[in-house]
C-alpha cells in the first residue's frame, strides 16, 4: 500500500484485507504484519481507528488459533503501547487499544511462563498495564468500561483457577498456578498480590460510583471470577451484598435517576440469582434471596413513591373545629386550548391544540404507517372522555369562528387578476380545448381585452395605470432536453440492469417451492427472486417483438460503421443482459442451474418465434448454451449430477452440445459422468436419442480408457457397431501376425550361425510377439463381450 494513495482509497483497500482474513484466517499474521507500519501514533486518525478495531478483532475472534496469536502479540505489542501512551488518542481508538491488551494478556503471560529469557516482551506488556490502570481513573465512560475488562483478564490471569476450569482452551488456561516457583522474571506472590489489589479497586466502585454505565459493566465482569477464581468469590459475595442501588437516588426522584436505579438493581439481581442457581445448596443462597429481595422492595418503593397521594398541607391541618381535615382533592386535567388569533389559518392550525413548537414543527409523515396506527388506537382507548369532548368542543368552535368571520377586504391594486372579474356560474363550468392552442400574441390580445372589460365594468374602482403591461404574459419555454445517444441510453439500461441484480441477490430464496407456470406466467408477481429473474429473462429475449431493424447479411461487413447503423442499442442491450445473466449463473452454478435453464427456455422460444416471422433473425438459444456448457464443464466433479439435470431440461440439444460433453471424457475422472449423463439421454428423451448414440460412439472410438464403460452402453443399444470394431480389430492383428511372420523366416538363416552363442535370443522375440499377438485377441473378446 503505498503512501500515494488517499486516505479513503487505503481503507477501501484494507477493507479488502479484511474480508480476505474472514474468509481464510491464516492469512491473519501477513495482513497483521502489513498494517502495522500505517497505523502508527503519526498516521491519519481514520486509519488508527481502522487499525486498532482490526487488531481488537484479531485477537477475540475463536477462528484463529492461539498459538497464532501468541505468535502474533510480539510485533503487535510495540503498537499498541505507542498508540496507548499518546496523550491526545481519540477515544475510539483507545477503546479498541485497550480490547486488544485484554486480549493478549493471557498469551502474554503464557509466553513469559515459557519463555523467561524474553523480558522485553514482558515489559512492554507491563507498560501498556500501567498506562490502562491510569486511565481507569480519569478517563471518559466509555473508555472507562473498557479498562474494567482488563482488568478482569488481569484478575483472571494473576489467581489460581478452579480444577474443572480448564476445558476451555483459551484465556481461562492461563492462571497463576501455571507460573512455575523458580520462574527467572515472574514471582507467584507479586502477581497475586497485584490481582487481589485490582480485585478491590474494583469492587469499591460498586460503593464509590453513581453511574448505572461503569456500576453494570463492574457487575457483568464479576460472575466469571466467581465461577472460575474460587479464591476472589468471599469479596466478591460481600462486595455484592453490600451494594446499594439507592446510593443513586437524589432529591428530586428524576427520570434518569429512575432509569438508572432500576438498571443496577436489576443487574445485580440477575447476577445474584444466577450465582445461587449454580450451586443452590450453598449455605449463603438464603441471604441472597433475602438480600434480593429486600433491594426489590426498597427500590419499587422509592421510585412509586411520586405516584402515591401527598399528605396534608400546614394550613389544611389547622382548620376550625367541626370541619373535617380532608386531603386536597387532585384538579381534574385541563389542557389550556388557545384561540386562533388574526390572520390566515391553515386547516392544520385548526386542529393543533398543543402550544410546543417543537411539536408543531414535528413531521409525523416520516413514522411507519403502521406506528402511527398502533399509536392512535392506544391513545384513543385511554383518553379521558371529558378531555376529548373538549377538543372536539374546541375544533368545533374554530371552524363555526372562520365560518361566520367577515372575508377580508381586498384592494383592487393588489388583487390577483383572478379575483378582478370572475363569473360565479362559470367557476366550476369548465370544459376543455379542443382546438388549436392560443400562440403568445393572440394571448396578449384577450388580456387587453380582458384588462379593458375589467376597467369598465369596475367604476367605483380607481383606474389602474399600466395594468396592460404589468399583468402581460411573456413567452416562455423550457430547455429543449439533452439528445439521448445510444451509448447513453444503453449505460442507463446496463445500470438499471445491475441494479435489479444486486436487489436480487439480496432477497432471500423462498422456504417453499411453488409450481411453476410456464410460459404464461405473470412476471414479478411475487416480488421473489425467481420472478425479477423472469423479468431480466425475458428483458433479455422478449425485447425485439416487432421493434428492431433486421440486419441484411453482408451490410457493413469490412468497415466499422455497420455494426452501429443496424439497432446497436436494442441488440448491445440485450446482449448485457445476456452477460449479467451468464455471470450470475456462473457464479455458483450448482445454486442457480435453474435460472440457467429458464433463461434458456425463453431464448428458446423467442427463437421459435422468431422463425415464424418474415427476414432473417439471429439466434441465441445455441450460442448461449453452449457458452454455459463450456463454462461449467471444467469445473463438474464425479458425483455432480448438475450435468445430467442440465441436459435434460433445456428445451433443445443438438451434435455441437453434445460434443462438448464428449471432450469431458480427456479426464478420466469424469467419464463415467459424461457417458452417465448421455445414457439418461438416451433413455429419457427419445428425438435426441441416436444423437446421444453417436456420442457414446465417438467417445468409445477416440478415447481408450473410457471403452469398458463406453461398451458396456453400445452392446445394449447398437452391438452391430461393436461386432464391427471387434472383427476390424481382428482382421488388423492377423495381417500383423501375417508379415511378421514372414520376416521372421527370411532372417532365420541370416541369425541362426550369429546368435548361436547367445542362445535364447531369438526365443525371447519369439515370445514377445506371441504375448502381443495374445493381448491384442483378449482386447478383442473384452469389447466383444
Amino acid at each position: 500500500m503505498t503512501s500515494t494513495l488517499s486516505v479513503p482509497q487505503q481503507i477501501r483497500q484494507l477493507d479488502d484485507a479484511r474480508k480476505l482474513v474472514l474468509a481464510d484466517v491464516k492469512y491473519y499474521s501477513n495482513v497483521v504484519r502489513g498494517i502495522l507500519p500505517i497505523i502508527g501514533p503519526t498516521a491519519p486518525i481514520e486509519l488508527r481507528k481502522w487499525g486498532a478495531e482490526f487488531l481488537a478483532e484479531a485477537f477475540s475472534t475463536p477462528a484463529l488459533p492461539n498459538g497464532e496469536k501468541e505468535t502474533m502479540q510480539l510485533y503487535v505489542l510495540t503498537t499498541l503501547e505507542s498508540l496507548a501512551e499518546n496523550e491526545r488518542e481519540d477515544a475510539h481508538v483507545l477503546r479498541s487499544v485497550i480490547k486488544t491488551a485484554a486480549s493478549i494478556y493471557p498469551l502474554a503471560l503464557r509466553w513469559i511462563i515459557n519463555n523467561g529469557y524474553d523480558t522485553v516482551t514482558w515489559e512492554r506488556m507491563i507498560s501498556i498495564k500501567q498506562r490502562i490502570l491510569r486511565l481507569w481513573e480519569t478517563a471518559a465512560p466509555s473508555v472507562n468500561i473498557c479498562c474494567i475488562k482488563f482488568v478482569q483478564r488481569v484478575v483472571l490471569a494473576q489467581t489460581v483457577a478452579a480444577a474443572t476450569e480448564f476445558r476451555y482452551g483459551g484465556a481461562l488456561d492461563v492462571s497463576l498456578d501455571k507460573v512455575p516457583p523458580n520462574h527467572q522474571s515472574l514471582d507467584a506472590r507479586t502477581l497475586e498480590a497485584e490481582a487481589t489489589g485490582l480485585l478491590d479497586r474494583m469492587l469499591a466502585v460498586l460503593q464509590s460510583s453513581s453511574d448505572a454505565l461503569i456500576v453494570d459493566a463492574t457487575l457483568n465482569c464479576l460472575s466469571i471470577l466467581v465461577r472460575t477464581r474460587p479464591a476472589t468469590s468471599g469479596r466478591i459475595l460481600g462486595a455484592l451484598l453490600s451494594f446499594n442501588p439507592l446510593q443513586a437516588a437524589n432529591s428530586p426522584m428524576t427520570a434518569k435517576n429512575r432509569v438508572m436505579i432500576k438498571s443496577m438493581e436489576k443487574t445485580s439481581r440477575l447476577l445474584l440469582m444466577h450465582l445461587s442457581k449454580r450451586d443452590p445448596h450453598n449455605p449463603i443462597v438464603p441471604r441472597i434471596h433475602q438480600h434480593v429481595e429486600r433491594t426489590m422492595r426498597a427500590v419499587a418503593e422509592v421510585i412509586d413513591d411520586s405516584a402515591r397521594k401527598r399528605p396534608l398541607e400546614q394550613h389544611q391541618q389547622q382548620l376550625p373545629d367541626g370541619v373535617d381535615a380532608k386531603r386536597q382533592r387532585t384538579a381534574g386535567s385541563h389542557v389550556p386550548i388557545r384561540p386562533l388569533g388574526p390572520g390566515p389559518h391553515s386547516l392544520g392550525d385548526v386542529f393543533t391544540l398543543i402550544s410546543t413548537e417543537e411539536l408543531k414543527n414535528f413531521d409525523i409523515s416520516q413514522l411507519p404507517l403502521g406506528l402511527v396506527a398502533k399509536v392512535s388506537v392506544t391513545a384513543l382507548a385511554s383518553i379521558d372522555a371529558e378531555l376529548l369532548a373538549k377538543a372536539v368542543d374546541a375544533v368545533r368552535g374554530r371552524l363555526v369562528e372562520l365560518a361566520n368571520a367577515p372575508a377580508p377586504e381586498t384592494k383592487a391594486a393588489t388583487a390577483p387578476l383572478s379575483e378582478v372579474a370572475v363569473d360565479d356560474d362559470d367557476e366550476d363550468d369548465y370544459e376543455p380545448d379542443f382546438y388549436q392552442a392560443e400562440d403568445t400574441e393572440t394571448m396578449l390580445n384577450n388580456l387587453d381585452g380582458t384588462s379593458s372589460a375589467v376597467a369598465t365594468t369596475t367604476t367605483a374602482a380607481p383606474e389602474l395605470p399600466g395594468i396592460d403591461g404589468s399583468l402581460a404574459l411573456t413567452s416562455f419555454s423550457l430547455p429543449r432536453p439533452t439528445e439521448l445517444t445510444t451509448e447513453a441510453a444503453l449505460r442507463a439500461g446496463t445500470a438499471t440492469v445491475t441494479r435489479v441484480m444486486d436487489m436480487m441477490k439480496s432477497l432471500e430464496e423462498p422456504t417453499m417451492k411453488r409450481t411453476k407456470a410456464g410460459f404464461s406466467r405473470l412476471a414479478a408477481s411475487s416480488g421473489g427472486r425467481d420472478a425479477w429473474m423472469s423479468i431480466l429473462t425475458r428483458l433479455a429475449t422478449r425485447w425485439s417483438a416487432g421493434l428492431e431493424a433486421t440486419r441484411v447479411k453482408g451490410e457493413g461487413e469490412g468497415d466499422g460503421e455497420g455494426e452501429d447503423d443496424s439497432g446497436p442499442g436494442p441488440e448491445r442491450l440485450g446482449d448485457k443482459i445476456r452477460e449479467v445473466l451468464y455471470a450470475y449463473v456462473m457464479e455458483d452454478f450448482r445454486r442457480h442451474i435453474d435460472v440457467a435453464v429458464s433463461w434458456l427456455c425463453e431464448e428458446w422460444y423467442n427463437d421459435k418465434v422468431l422463425e415464424q416471422a418474415e427476414g432473417d433473425h439471429p439466434v441465441h438459444y445455441e450460442k448461449c448454451a453452449t457458452r454455459l456448457l463450456e463454462g461449467f464443464l471444467p469445473y463438474l466433479h464425479p458425483q455432480d449430477k448438475v450435468l445430467t439435470r442440465f441436459l435434460s431440461e433445456i428445451p433443445e440439444l443438438n451434435r455441437a452440445m453434445l460434443s462438448r460433453v464428449k471432450k469431458m471424457c480427456r479426464d478420466p475422472s469424469v467419464t463415467q459422468l459424461a457417458l452417465t449423463s448421455l445414457l439418461y439421454l438416451v433413455m429419457m428423451r427419445p428425438p435426441i436419442k441416436e444423437v446421444a448414440l453417436d456420442t457414446v460412439q465417438d467417445i468409445w472410438t477416440e478415447f481408450e480408457e473410457a471403452r469398458p464403460m463406453a461398451a458396456k452402453y453400445l452392446a445394449k443399444y447398437r452391438p452391430a457397431f461393436l461386432e464391427a470394431a471387434a472383427a476390424g480389430v481382428k482382421e488388423r492383428g492377423e495381417g500383423d501376425e501375417d508379415e511378421d511372420e514372414g520376416q521372421g523366416q527370411g532372417d532365420e538363416g541370416r541369425g541362426e550361425g550369429r546368435d548361436e552363442d547367445r542362445g535364447g535370443g531369438g526365443g525371447e522375440v519369439d515370445g514377445a510377439g506371441a504375448g502381443a499377438g495374445a493381448g491384442e485377441t483378449g482386447l478383442v473378446t473384452a469389447i466383444a463381450t
